[in-house]
């Protein structure tokens, strides 16, 4: 992503709902690339065993259940016979990371790739996100023996369905006090909405989405009008609002932005962000970060010295500056599951203190 503001683009330009699809496409249409690699000790006999490796540009939205048939296309055409085609189920294909971690295939591809760029470089090897040309992120597929117990569901398609309502009901109920946007769904708009993910289709995912998630970047009153070179891909600038009364149904209307914060090896963390602190101002990453990883985010103090972080918040694949508002990344920059997911990493220049 890239900073495309300039002089010609006047700042009402960027409070309409064209400028919050326009990132919202952004977001749908970025990818990440993963290098799939069959456990050699499961290959069946007779199979092809130069060719059991797999490059893929996974969208980021979707999910490793939905990645299964074009995997197994692959393997039936190059790798497996007959007989192995045969007797192999899908159902029991699983994965885990070259260094052994178990995925979890719930979560989006773009956030396993996120949470292991960040785990990566807070263990002092190359940051993924630092390279000009992204690296591969390298998984192993394991063909039988699932680890049930720790999976938790098979990771079948329709249990990766259910797990994705599932968070998208959870968001709407953080955005607005309850879930009457979600369970107002017929059912054949909760299953398009999930047909928009399977297929990668960015205007059936959202003909149904719109429905439940802020559907601009609405107003917030007394907003300072910044300079146009301020507007940036990055974050929102505070005069994209237009004037006039907030959008009921817009981002800064919303109780809470869904966010949770991904660290290295520990805890996931959710808590409550409303989109406005109690003076009227917007609240941004840099307060929220602040607010809940005060070590790694120190807030600003009476003494003249600029705090520095200890760490960087990855969301969508970029660093994102800490002046981003909340409410702005909840409206175009939250991932297909409603929720914005920030994965922390510890600056290089920190590691070893």
């Amino acid at each position: 992503m890239s900073n495309y503001g300039t002089a010609r683009h006047s700042p009402s330009s960027f409070s309409s709902p064209a400028s919050t699809t326009l990132f919202r496409r952004l977001t749908w249409e970025g990818t990440v690339p993963l290098e799939i690699r069959v456990d050699s000790k499961e290959l069946p006999a007779n199979s092809n065993r130069g060719l059991e490796c797999y490059f893929i540009q996974a969208p980021r939205v979707t999910y490793l259940p939905l990645l299964i048939p074009e995997i197994k296309r692959f393997l039936l055409d190059v790798v497996f016979d007959e007989e192995a085609a045969r007797i192999l189920k899908e159902e029991d294909w699983w994965f885990e990371s070259e260094d052994g971690h178990l995925l979890k295939w719930h979560w989006p591809i773009g956030l396993i790739y996120d949470n292991h760029t960040t785990l990566a470089s807070s263990r002092g090897g190359a940051s993924m996100s630092s390279r000009p040309n992204a690296v591969p992120l390298r998984l192993i597929l394991h063909l039988a023996s699932p680890p049930t117990d720790k999976l938790l569901l098979a990771p079948s398609a329709e249990a990766c369905k259910q797990a994705f309502m599932g968070q998208l009901k959870e968001a709407d109920f953080l955005r607005w006090g309850n879930t009457k946007r979600m369970t107002g769904l017929r059912k054949a708009e909760q299953d398009g909405i999930w047909e928009g993910i399977k297929e990668h289709n960015f205007d059936d995912y959202w003909r149904v989405a719109s429905k439940v998630t802020p559907t601009t970047t609405p107003a917030r009153p007394s907003s300072p009008p910044p300079s146009a070179a301020s507007v940036s891909l990055h974050t929102r600038p505070p005069s994209a609002d237009p004037q006039g009364a907030p959008d009921r149904d817009g981002a800064y209307s919303v109780r809470s932005v869904p966010v949770r914060l991904y660290l290295p090896e520990g805890p996931v963390m959710q808590d409550l962000a409303p989109p406005l602190l109690e003076d009227g101002s917007p609240n941004t990453l840099s307060e929220f970060l602040s607010l809940h990883l005060p070590l790694l985010f120190p807030a600003p103090s009476s003494s003249s010295q600029t705090p520095r972080n200890l760490a960087y918040p990855l969301i969508q694949g970029v660093r994102a500056p800490p002046e981003a508002e909340l409410a702005w990344l909840g409206a175009c920059l939250a991932g297909a599951d409603g929720w914005v997911n920030v994965c922390i990493g510890l600056l290089r220049d920190v590691q070893g203190r």
